[in-house]
């Protein structure tokens, strides 16, 4: 990789990840995250590397530019999933062993985010209907999965692995508290949260790419645009490729950031994709998201 230039020391790598992070809305990124992304930065800007590379002065103008570069460009990558509610959610978590009320505190979970929280009157239909068309999974990988693996419950099955993969170490951490508490109550029941940059799915070779498990079924949960940041969609398409899923389900909102209903809710570029790479593919719509269940 460009930052393990042996003239790029990691310990100054890891001093510049630092001082990245020590922004409050982005110090729950994981290090792998921004090391990914200042990865790339550099190699847009040769000067930066070559600045870092010749010295690591934090009082020059260069390393102050680098950091507010950075800073800027993860508030937009990572704007979509920063983390909403976050101290009411470890309030509510504390809470889950209460199971006279625990379906009651998982849906005020989710209703601390919005994305979830528009989910919660379809939760139900929705796992109803992917399943009629994929079957009941007993693998399931949901991959920038924020806190939609807090929905189990409305999924309805009774044996199930659930991986699920982000890059906010609050949120996966939260998940993995979560898993711990069904799987008291389910002995059939798996869950494991994990930090993953979707990014390092694209096309590098088999060993760079992280090991995923193999799952019956992955989601990919109104994530699309995060990958692509308006320049096309052959990253969401190597993504999906390099997924290890027998079924994919992609979704997409289907109202404006000012909340106005779109006039084409459906995205044909997915659609075009599945018929070049023969993937077959079945299209749920609801109120403000629609999902494409995706035959690999």
């Amino acid at each position: 990789m460009l930052i393990n230039n042996k003239e790029l020391a990691e310990e100054k790598v890891l001093l510049l990840i630092t001082d990245i992070k020590k922004k409050k809305e982005l110090n729950s990124i994981s290090d792998d995250f921004v090391k990914n992304q200042l990865e790339t930065y550099l190699q847009k800007n040769p000067k930066a590397l070559s600045s870092l590379i010749k010295g690591l002065n934090k009082k020059s103008s260069e390393y102050k530019r680098i950091v507010k570069e950075m800073r800027a460009l993860l508030r937009r990558v990572y704007g979509l999933f920063r983390p909403e509610g976050s101290k009411e959610r470890e309030y509510l978590i504390k809470e889950l062993s209460n199971k006279k009320d625990q379906l009651n505190i998982i849906i005020k979970i989710l209703e601390t985010h919005s994305s979830t929280k528009e989910r919660l009157p379809l939760y139900s239909e929705l796992y109803k209907k992917i399943f009629e068309i994929t079957g009941k999974p007993e693998i399931l990988a949901d991959f920038g999965s924020g806190i939609n693996p807090f929905s189990y419950p409305f999924m309805k099955l009774t044996k199930l692995k659930y991986y699920a993969y982000d890059i906010n170490l609050e949120e996966v951490n939260a998940l993995n508290t979560f898993f711990q508490q069904m799987k008291k109550e389910n002995k059939n029941f798996n869950g494991k949260a994990e930090v993953l940059d979707l990014l390092k799915l694209r096309g590098a070779g088999e060993l760079k790419k992280p090991a995923l498990k193999k799952a019956d079924l992955a989601f990919l949960f109104k994530i699309t645009d995060v990958l692509d940041q308006g320049k096309g969609h052959k990253v969401t398409e190597e993504v999906i490729r390099n997924i290890p899923a027998r079924f994919i389900v992609v979704s997409f909102p289907t109202k404006t950031m000012s909340g106005k209903k779109m006039n084409f809710p459906r995205r044909k570029w997915i659609e075009l994709m599945c018929e070049r790479l023969g993937y077959k593919f079945k299209i749920l719509e609801f109120s403000n998201e629609i999902f494409y269940v995706i035959k690999m």
